[in-house]
């Protein structure tokens, strides 16, 4: 009995993050100003990209969107980051990026604020996923794929559309995974 009682307390000193995998262990803020906790996508598949609006690659979303629509009801969640890192081509406010998706795209997956992804002012989430694949975004709409697990399982380039045979088969991989 003392024992399953140490066990409970030592249980429920526990920080409730423990279950959530340190890739996904992040507070943010969506493009509409609401707090989010990345570990609620704990135990599903994600696909994290830093998106940009004025950019030869924004055409992207509709194939983001369709990836999304395609595999969310098994585990997907399509992340998209808003970063004017590269070629200042998302210059517009948080507000602006979320008319201007919903508008132009429809995009319906989850929008965060817009943030630094590359670089020593990266933000946290893009630090750990670049540590975790040893690579860093270079352009616009480049995608890391996140397993059920909450590790990085592969790094695609911006060139690499979200209708890429590569990415589609580790997507259904990763949902395929336990």
């Amino acid at each position: 009995m003392r024992r399953l009682l140490a066990t409970a307390l030592a249980l429920a000193a526990l920080p409730a993050t423990a279950a959530c995998p340190a890739l996904l262990d992040h507070r943010v803020t969506t493009l509409k100003g609401a707090s989010a906790d990345l570990c609620g996508y704990a135990g599903k598949v994600v696909l994290v990209v830093n998106t940009a609006s004025y950019c030869g690659y924004t055409g992207q979303y509709k194939g983001l969107e369709s990836l999304y629509e395609r595999f969310r009801d098994r585990g997907l969640v399509v992340l998209g980051v808003p970063s004017n890192d590269f070629g200042s081509q998302e210059p517009g406010s948080d507000a602006q990026v979320a008319e201007f998706c919903e508008r132009t795209y429809k995009v319906r997956f989850p929008m965060l604020s817009k943030a630094v992804v590359s670089g020593p002012q990266a933000a946290p989430l893009y630090r750990g996923l670049a540590g975790a694949t040893g690579e860093a975004p270079k352009w616009n709409f480049h995608k890391y794929l996140v397993g059920r697990d909450g590790r990085a399982v592969a790094s695609y380039p911006s060139s690499v559309a979200p209708e890429d045979p590569r990415l589609v088969g580790a997507v259904e991989k990763a949902l395929a995974a336990p």
